[in-house]
């Protein structure tokens, strides 16, 4: 929302200085984003004076460039010289002095005058054309004035430029009330204490009934109130300085002179209002309402949009009795009945319409206007008489002509005011201190909101409509609060403060319980096994688990005398069962405890188990049957890991007494799972011939692991280079272990390593080649050749160094 500090002082007197206008408008709610000083020419011609031309001869060097002397009103005259073909002595002239700065017409850079010689004549400023000084687009010559003003009277006095401030206000979207000069006057008002003043229109006076137009109003939920009226015998033309400079100020163009008072008239009283070239109103009738589906309208900037059947349009009689749109009413005017050079008479509307109907049209269209920036927001229902009359007036004194018709003002069910319930009580509560009820009841009335039904504990707030923030009682309560300020609310020794925000604790069964979804819907099933066991199992992979069994001290069976210290056999168990009887694709999960005697302690740990067996994708007509292979339990692996969010990790090779092929996955240097091919030694002990593919996670250390706590990195703006490497190392070097060195070689550019090829034959006897892309990025900048062959090269050491591996370059 931008505002004209001048403007401003029209409605409220101000002895305060701009900036501490903003400080009082923020401290109200109103942020004050910019202050701005304004000049009606940009720079506002400081070191521009009147002088006149004493001499004029050819210069002897050139033909076209002239040699003069010009009275500038200084002690000595100036040497100057100029190109213009109409210079000539005895001239008034424009003056720009050395160290003047110019701002040209359609140029983006200041020009700065300084004392220099050209053709090896000195030339001591220079005398001005239009556009040089920014005053307009010509260049046929230097400005030759008409004046009697003395030598050396600055420029800016001669053209009348006048410098105002603007003063720009992030308008929130629940302040539509102070969305002009008038609503923003009014918070002035309460925080200052001083009477806002509206131009007057008492000289308003309907001079004849000449032209007539009548108004019917057929959806009036969209439009609750209308009012119009005419005025004939104007003159559409160019507005005068003063208007000009007013919208220029806060950003707006000027178009005529009745275009530009409805804008003034919007900033001024934020009432959007219209004006319709009278002859174009068929039938002398205005009918708001709505169209039919897909009815074409051409509008103001050109572009025939589409009306759809919910948009509420200002129309005309029609010619053959339907009526046709002129207007999409609170949002954009149409192309043909607006105001032209040729216009003699206008309709003028200054209406109240609903923000909701507004709103959806603006966005079906997405067209944000100044009109329908406020109606959407909610405008003041008891503003349009009084606009209308104040637009009416400053016609007739700026364009001239006469109110020929009476004022149509349709408004058959009055907007009435908020009534809010208030409590003492609560007031200070949410304050946070106790204010004096007079002082309430006087911030209450300088924001004009009435105090009525009031005993010793409550009242009745009465809002004005305009107020469409101010519904509830903690509406009414803020607004005490930021005319009383929120700064002289103390702070309390003993300052608490609630949260909105929910800081939930981790819940482990809501945490298992998506683990467990996420495999069922990857095709798992979950199985529930005895935590009792034979014995003989533990024997099988003793080495490999951690303390001695825990032995049951009456046991019913043999076969269950032991707590099971793995969820391994229990598994193998279920996969024996379900292949007997001919069921050999499996994948099945269970969560349980695992029980161990530490140094004369028992210690019981919460582990998940996954296997997969057989084929891990059934015949189909699109699909031909695979057995399950190593990456498919890692990919299954690395589903879970991310569910609990655990990403960094650090791989080593597995327990081989427990896997054929296998790695264990390490966060914080702490195994977190282990997982691969099972040796067939062990599933065969349970008679399991098929390969079994097992995951073993540490569940509860995952549970510690997990942060609910979404973490976020600024996705960088500069772009990744992809390098590629061929490394020939000797067999039994791993990929991990390229990975981990390149990680440790180059910590600030490394991305991402990944393997994409490998290769072993005949020709590299005891030897593997791996094809190795990098990913490097810088966070900071865009990276040049010279870095990345650098970083590379440095990889390449690396290797070299520690496998003695052979780049393929």
């Amino acid at each position: 929302m931008k505002i004209s500090y001048k403007w401003l002082k029209e409605l409220i007197e101000i002895t305060e200085t701009p900036e501490e206008i903003g400080r009082l408008l923020t401290a109200t709610g109103l942020e004050v984003e910019s202050i701005e000083e304004i000049e009606s020419i940009k720079g506002g011609l400081q070191g521009v004076v009147i002088g006149q031309v004493l001499t004029c001869e050819k210069h002897p060097e050139a033909d076209r460039l002239s040699l003069t002397t010009v009275d500038a009103g200084g002690e000595n005259p100036l040497s100057i010289v100029c190109g213009a073909p109409n210079v000539a002595a005895g001239q008034k002239v424009i003056v720009a002095t050395v160290g003047a700065m110019l701002h040209p017409t359609g140029s983006d850079q200041p020009l700065v005058l300084k004392k220099s010689k050209i053709r090896g004549a000195l030339s001591e400023g220079m005398i001005c054309a239009e556009d040089e000084l920014g005053l307009g687009s010509s260049h046929d010559g230097i400005l030759v004035l008409d004046t009697t003003l003395p030598n050396g009277t600055p420029a800016s006095e001669y053209f009348g430029i006048s410098s105002d401030y603007l003063i720009e206000i992030g308008l929130t979207p629940n302040r539509a009330d102070a969305a002009s000069h008038y609503g923003v006057a009014r918070d002035l008002k309460a925080v200052l204490g001083r009477p806002v003043t509206l131009p007057s229109v008492e000289e308003f006076a309907v001079a004849s009934q000449q032209l007539p137009i009548t108004v019917e109003v057929k959806n009036q939920d969209a439009c609750p109130r209308y009012t119009g009226l005419t005025i004939s015998g104007i003159k559409v033309g160019e507005s005068p300085q003063w208007l000009k400079d007013r919208l220029q100020t806060i950003g707006i163009r000027a178009i005529n002179n009745i275009v530009d008072i409805t804008n003034y008239v919007c900033h001024e009283l934020g009432q959007p209002m219209h004006a319709f070239d009278a002859e174009k109103v068929i039938g002398n009738k205005v009918v708001v309402t709505t169209v039919a589906d897909g009815t074409p309208f051409i509008t103001l900037d050109g572009v025939e949009r589409k009306i759809s059947g919910s948009d509420l349009m200002i129309c005309n009689a029609g010619s053959n009795g339907v009526p046709e749109p002129m207007c999409i009413a609170g949002v954009f005017g149409g192309l043909t009945s607006g105001v032209t050079s040729d216009t003699t008479s206008i309709f003028l509307e200054s209406a109240y319409f609903s923000p909701a109907w507004v709103r959806k049209t603006a966005q079906r269209f997405t067209l944000k206007t100044d009109s329908s920036f406020r109606f959407e927001r909610g405008t003041d229902p008891n503003m349009p008489l009084f606009a209308l009359k104040r637009a009416a007036l400053l016609i007739q004194e700026i364009a001239g002509g006469t109110v020929s018709s009476e004022i149509t003002d349709i408004y058959p069910q009055p907007v009435e005011d908020f009534r809010v319930a208030m409590s003492y009580k609560h007031i200070n509560r949410l304050i946070g201190k106790t204010l004096d009820k007079t002082l309430i009841k006087s911030i209450l009335e300088s924001l004009d909101i009435q105090v009525a039904d009031e005993n010793e504990s409550s009242f009745t707030a009465i809002v004005a409509p305009y107020r469409v923030d101010v519904q509830r009682e903690a509406d009414v309560i803020e607004e005490i609060l930021r005319i009383y300020g929120f700064g002289q609310v103390e702070l309390s020794e003993t300052l608490s403060s609630d949260f909105l925000s929910d800081f939930p604790v981790n819940d482990p069964e809501k945490l298992k319980l998506r683990v467990a979804e996420l495999l069922v819907a990857n095709g798992f099933n979950e199985m529930i096994n005895n935590s009792l066991t034979k014995p003989e199992y533990q024997v099988l992979m003793s080495e490999s688990l951690a303390g001695n069994p825990v032995k049951i001290l009456n046991y019913l069976s043999e076969d269950l005398s032991v707590m099971r210290q793995t969820l391994l056999f229990s598994g193998l168990e279920v996969i024996a069962y379900n292949s007997n009887r001919r069921q050999k694709d499996l994948k099945v999960f269970e969560f349980g405890n695992t029980y161990h005697q530490i140094n004369e302690k028992y210690v019981e740990k919460e582990r998940l188990a996954v296997f997969v067996t057989g084929n891990i994708a059934q015949e189909s007509w699109f699909e031909k049957s695979r057995e399950t292979v190593f990456h498919d339990l890692a990919a299954f692996v690395n589903k879970v890991l991310t569910a609990v969010k655990i990403r960094e990790v650090e791989k080593q090779q597995a327990d081989p007494a427990i896997f054929k092929q296998g790695l264990t996955l390490l966060s914080n240097r702490k195994p977190v799972v282990s997982f691969g091919l099972l040796n067939a030694a062990l599933s065969k002990k349970l008679d399991v011939k098929a390969p079994v593919y097992f995951a073993d996670f540490d569940w509860e250390y995952m549970l510690r692991q997990y942060n609910a706590a979404v973490e976020y990195k600024e996705v960088s703006k500069f772009p990744e280079v992809r390098r590629d490497l061929s490394v020939v190392v000797n067999k039994k070097v791993t990929f991990e272990e390229l990975r981990q060195i390149a990680y440790k070689t180059e910590r600030q550019l490394l991305r991402s390593v990944n393997v994409f090829d490998v290769y072993e034959g005949a020709n590299l006897e005891g030897k593997k080649s791996y094809s190795i892309s990098f990913i490097l990025q810088d966070d900071q900048q865009t990276l040049t050749d010279k870095v990345i062959d650098k970083s590379m090269q440095r990889l390449m050491a690396a290797y070299e160094r520690e496998f003695e591996a052979l780049i393929r370059k």
